[in-house]
């Protein structure tokens, strides 16, 4: 009865059980940004609550993104193992968990705690998400599944301060965080509501990639030893540093730069996240091609590098730079969909969690890099260094993005349209 429903007469997957696949997997993916966010917004109550620098407090975000990048290498291989779903629930409900440790926390030391778990948490998605969308998903709508999956991100990082601010004013910051856990739970449940969605067969995987076999035995980090997997860890190191650096320091040096009132300030990471979004829906439809998958995020990210320069060199009334972050956001975003092909075209049939885990290991240590190079740069007041550093980091992307295919082992075959 699943099959006859979730399946063509061809023995593919249909658009409705695609799309809802991809929706739940998105919504998971939301939730995970939207727990990297959390606390930040609610930095000054902590300060105050707590009597810690913005030093100490910013040190509880090191330690969520460092034991994230450890677990999200190791977490590829639990996937490989025992499947996705297990995973997924488990991640969630540990983030669940730690936004609740978080409202009840006494000390430094306890945020400190609940950060660790959090972090456990976090590092399951991207295993998890992709192994899902590689083995269910219909080819062809790869590259729609990547779109989604990249705006439901941008979405969750705009809902986090959206949802703990308001609440935090009307009641306090352990209602908010108390809040955020509820809402983490409740996703937790739609998921398990439509646990059957998510299922997926490891022993036919295993079966029909070979992996168990006696030739298989030892091999489980042979993927180690292909070139193109490290050359999408380094693509996705810088990617994030860029999003670091967008995220965290370029409006405002862009602001020192054009003399932009604050409130614009403020604007400028909000259009770039709206227009990276709506990238990446036209992104998606250029995906449906992988072959071009390299000269789209070329072109994007060198569109972005282009405009990074405008914001860096040239002259223009100050209302102008939301829009020219807004045109950044928007090539950025095209890329986004084409970004994730990349890795899977690196990614070896039986090794899909173990190969996600260790390429975006690469995100969480790219953001926690990032801020001690450019928060350096802010600091000594050296803002257009900021903005050309943005535009050198997209133009290594391009750069990194034609090594992957250059050194890539396995041979490229277009899916048809």
């Amino acid at each position: 009865m699943t099959t006859a429903t979730n399946s063509t007469a061809s023995g593919g997957p249909t658009l409705q059980a695609d799309a809802k696949l991809i929706g739940l997997v998105g919504l998971a993916h939301a939730i995970s940004h939207f727990s990297q966010l959390v606390l930040a917004p609610l930095f000054p109550w902590l300060k105050d609550a707590f009597d810690v620098s913005y030093t100490e407090l910013g040190a509880v975000l090191t330690v969520f993104f460092v034991v994230s990048c450890i677990v999200q290498a190791a977490s590829g291989f639990i996937v490989d193992k025992l499947g996705p779903r297990p995973v997924l629930f488990v991640g969630l409900g540990l983030l669940a968990l730690a936004a609740i440790g978080y409202s009840m926390a006494q000390s430094y030391w306890m945020l400190l705690a609940c950060a660790m778990v959090a972090g456990v948490g976090n590092g399951v998605f991207h295993p998890v998400d992709y192994t899902l969308f590689n083995r269910k998903v219909a080819p062809t709508r790869l590259g729609h599944a990547y779109s989604v999956h990249g705006i439901t991100g941008s979405l969750g990082w705009a809902l986090a301060p959206a949802f703990v601010v308001p609440i935090a004013i009307a009641y306090s910051w352990r209602v908010a965080l108390a809040s955020a856990g509820v809402v983490a739970l409740g996703v937790l449940l739609v998921l398990w509501l439509n646990r059957s969605v998510l299922a997926l067969d490891v022993k036919a995987v295993h079966k029909a990639t070979g992996q168990g076999e006696p030739a298989a035995v030892g091999g489980e980090f042979d993927f180690l030893r292909i070139p193109a997997v490290w050359m999408c860890f380094g693509f996705f190191f810088f990617y994030a540093m860029v999003i670091s650096i967008v995220q965290t320091f370029a409006p405002v040096a862009a602001g020192h730069l054009h003399a932009v009132p604050v409130a614009l300030v403020a604007v400028c990471l909000t259009v770039y996240m709206v227009a990276s979004a709506a990238g990446m829906v036209v992104g998606g439809f250029l995906a449906s091609d992988p072959s071009r998958c390299e000269r789209i995020v070329g072109a994007g990210f060198g569109i972005a590098a282009l405009l990074a320069l405008v914001l860096a060199f040239a002259s223009f009334p100050a209302v102008l730079v939301p829009v020219l972050f807004g045109a950044m956001g928007f090539a950025s975003g095209i890329a986004g969909p084409s970004r994730d092909l990349l890795v899977k075209k690196s990614t070896p049939p039986n090794a899909t969690g173990r190969v996600y885990g260790v390429v975006y290991a690469g995100l969480d240590i790219g953001q926690a890099v990032a801020p001690l190079i450019f928060g350096r740069l802010m600091d000594h007041g050296q803002y257009l260094s900021v903005i050309l550093g943005l535009a050198l980091v997209q133009g290594v992307l391009i750069a990194s993005a034609f090594n992957v295919r250059r050194v890539r082992r396995t041979a490229l075959v277009p899916v048809s349209a």
